[in-house]
């Protein structure tokens, strides 16, 4: 399987899976890589073989991701699992690592559906043992059954640290306080939008979870400062009020949220053109109606085009999907018929009611953005926010120059935890917009691959005579 499959689609979580189905089942060979071992991205991790028997612990938005994944299995979609995409041009060729080897696939269309990444949340010792992120924790939690033990501190906001929350308190963990960092005042600001969404799921859904956790765990609302601490690992968590009290807790283990992201780095590297969201606070890629972005054949579906949730990222992956049939020429094919396309997009609409008004209210406060003297910016280089702050002093323009001084973006995550992170500091420092200042320039290979690797790829007759003296 080195070429000619007809849509190739990276990540197998509700975008993928929805995509997968309905360009399989129209009789196009369909092809899903994921990193994972099984199916289902973040929200479904696990789906088809998950240790939990009691339906009631993850709730039934997660079951939902089984019937899109038999789904996809029952219309004859490929799966390869273990499978790292570490590279994709605008000649539709992928670059795939599995099992140790590497090999390139070309595809006549190609689907992103990458998913998100948890928002970097830089704070005073975050890279202390006994941190880590929500996400990290959910994770354990749906695919190994496991939950946190000791003294337990959550802290951040957005819908996913409510969720996790319920979960881990209904398989049995311990959580000791929850401390809230949404900005209080936003629920004022951003009034106007807050009658949609109290007629969407979204509503019914968050109140309830919140309502759960609340009767279990203590919450400090309006959380304003936060720093972890320890010597060579989590002692305690120290924060500060908006209302000026201050308080600190000894903790195991503190579990940091405020939001998601879309994952682009493989996007950015195909070339895709991506704009910076001001009301998300994050780069987005530049798309049309069908997820259809700036590179032909290339479109991108669910959370990597825009933080929806999952109901909305199926949804969005079934439109891809219509689309890339269309161009496969199966336009007058059901599935990609007119009426499919109306009934999804109606769909949409209703999954997205109330989104804007999350957006805005859960929207990280700067201080928890942007950090400030000895806190870490980039982990892998261990690079700190005073160090940025005197590059840009010195005249260091942007992200990429700032590579070239400190190796900021340059450790294997490659910039996923700290490229936010690292724009907005700048483009406060430089009074630009975080759009003028640019993000880290990202070329293959995306993830880490090793020399041996590459060097075992079958050699092209074009390759050979550029390195081969006649």
């Amino acid at each position: 399987m080195n070429h000619d499959i007809d849509v190739a689609i990276v990540g197998a979580g509700p975008a993928g899976l929805a995509a997968a189905a309905r360009c399989a089942a129209a009789g196009v060979s369909t092809v899903v890589f994921d990193e994972q071992a099984q199916a289902g991205g973040q929200i479904y991790r696990a789906i088809g073989h998950s240790p939990w028997h009691d339906r009631g612990v993850l709730g039934a938005e997660y079951w939902a991701g089984g019937p899109l994944l038999a789904a996809a299995q029952r219309a004859g979609a490929g799966f390869e699992h273990s499978a790292t995409v570490w590279s994709l041009d605008d000649s539709l060729e992928l670059g795939v690592l599995q099992a140790g080897a590497a090999r390139m696939v070309r595809a006549r269309q190609v689907i992103l559906a990458s998913g998100a990444l948890e928002r970097p949340f830089p704070i005073p010792g975050w890279t202390l043992p006994g941190v880590m992120t929500v996400g990290a924790a959910q994770t354990l939690l749906k695919a190994s059954a496991l939950v946190p033990q000791g003294r337990v501190v959550l802290a951040g906001c957005g819908p996913l640290l409510w969720l996790y929350a319920a979960q881990a308190l209904r398989a049995g963990g311990r959580i000791d306080l929850l401390l809230d960092t949404t900005d209080r005042a936003a629920l004022t600001r951003w009034s106007a939008d807050l009658w949609p969404f109290l007629g969407s799921p979204l509503a019914r859904k968050g109140w309830a979870l919140m309502r759960e956790v609340k009767r279990r765990v203590e919450v400090v609302r309006g959380v304003i400062e936060l720093a972890a601490e320890g010597s060579a690992a989590l002692e305690s968590v120290r924060w500060r009020t908006a209302g000026g009290a201050g308080g600190m807790r000894a903790a195991d283990q503190l579990l940091l949220h405020q939001g998601v992201v879309p994952n682009v780095n493989l996007a950015m590297a195909a070339g895709v053109e991506h704009r910076w969201s001001e009301p998300r606070l994050a780069f987005e890629p530049v798309l049309d109606e069908w997820g259809h972005s700036s590179v032909a054949g290339i479109a991108v579906a669910g959370d990597g085009a825009g933080i929806a949730g999952a109901a909305a990222a199926a949804t969005r992956g079934e439109l891809a999907a219509i689309g890339v049939l269309r161009r496969l020429g199966r336009g007058h094919h059901a599935l990609a018929s007119d009426e499919a396309e109306r009934g999804a997009r109606a769909e949409l609409a209703r999954q997205q009611r109330g989104r804007e008004f999350l957006d805005r209210v859960f929207a990280p406060l700067p201080q928890f953005r942007r950090p400030r003297g000895e806190t870490l910016v980039c982990r892998c280089e261990e690079v700190s926010a005073e160090q940025v702050h005197e590059a840009v002093a010195l005249g260091c323009s942007g992200p990429n120059q700032l590579k070239s001084l400190l190796r900021c973006g340059m450790g294997p995550c490659q910039g996923r935890l700290c490229g936010l992170t690292v724009t907005e500091l700048m483009a406060e420092q430089l009074g630009r917009t975080p759009q003028e200042t640019g993000h880290y320039r990202l070329r293959a290979p995306i993830k880490p691959v090793t020399l041996g690797a590459l060097a075992a790829l079958p050699a092209t007759p074009q390759a050979e005579r550029a390195v081969v003296r006649l």
